[in-house]
């Protein structure tokens, strides 16, 4: 397969929604009724992590203010290495904010990378993924000499697992979690959310991973099933394409979870995503825990 395949979205039924019903279809915030509360407590959590853990804090990969990494290294420098992408639909978030979710796979025995990127509108969804591909260059030239060596598995969250799937064909990138993903950005640009994002149609025709032909890496797919039936759609649309091209990687429903709640299975080396990214890895290349 080459180029670009037509996105089979049910257009008939969207183009029936009033603009209220197609904002509210991405709404995640207002669909959880306690999100705020979820974020204050995530947003504590992180302060917490981000403030005792022994990290490498604001270390630049680029040129721009945003550009810019917090490392989590494990006490064995080959440990395979989670990066993790944050979520805010491309336009609101910074990876000091998700460093609650490096907990679990740090008690596992990972090391954990987060990147933090430009913002819509102050850059275009391809700048964005520009700079997430520019991270993986940095981590790959540069982790070493910042204890992380081992093979790196990409993870990311709503809008980071979109980012996941642009480039789990980097060259540094052995497999990926992705995580109540959109992976379909043509209805996207009929919402609230475009304001910022101003989508062009060449990239919704080359940045939606339901419409690009697939990257034969592993990757595990996961989503609640509490979340926006949009969400929920795109997940399940992505593992069938991706296992009808006979890609590797498994669709991982977390049953009871909403958009939020389900980054607590980062939270415990117990927790399913922890387990998940564990298990996309070859046995010899799995880490052993957190001496």
């Amino acid at each position: 397969m080459s180029g670009t395949e037509p996105a089979p979205a049910p257009q008939d039924v969207w183009a029936k929604l009033s603009q209220a019903e197609r904002d509210a279809a991405y709404d995640n915030n207002a669909a959880v009724k306690n999100s705020a509360d979820l974020v204050a407590a995530r947003d504590r959590a992180s302060t917490k992590l981000r403030g005792t853990y022994p990290a490498k804090l604001d270390l630049s990969y680029g040129g721009k203010e945003r550009m810019l990494f917090d490392l989590y290294p494990a006490a064995d420098p080959n440990a395979p290495c989670l990066v993790f992408i944050h979520g805010g639909y491309w336009q609101k978030n910074s990876r000091e904010v998700f460093a609650a979710y490096a907990e679990g796979p740090l008690e596992a025995g990972w090391s954990v990378a987060m990147p933090s990127h430009t913002l819509a509108p102050h850059a275009s969804l391809t700048d964005i993924v520009a700079e997430i591909g520019d991270a993986l260059d940095w981590i790959a030239r540069e982790g070493r000499m910042h204890g992380i060596g081992g093979p790196i598995v990409l993870a990311g969250w709503s809008a980071g697992a979109q980012l996941t799937a642009m480039l789990l064909g980097h060259s540094s990138v052995v497999a990926g979690l992705a995580v109540s993903g959109v992976y379909e950005l043509g209805p996207i640009r009929d919402t609230y959310l475009n304001e910022a994002l101003k989508l062009t149609d060449r990239e919704i025709e080359t940045l939606s991973p339901l419409r690009l032909p697939v990257t034969r890496k592993p990757l595990a797919v996961a989503y609640g099933s509490r979340e926006v039936p949009a969400l929920v759609h795109d997940a399940m649309r992505l593992h069938a394409k991706r296992a009808a091209a006979g890609a590797p990687g498994p669709l991982i429903a977390i049953e009871g979870a909403d958009h939020f709640t389900i980054l607590d299975e980062l939270r415990s080396p117990s927790g399913r995503l922890v387990a998940a990214a564990t298990e996309l890895l070859p046995e010899g290349r799995r880490p052993q825990g957190r001496a």
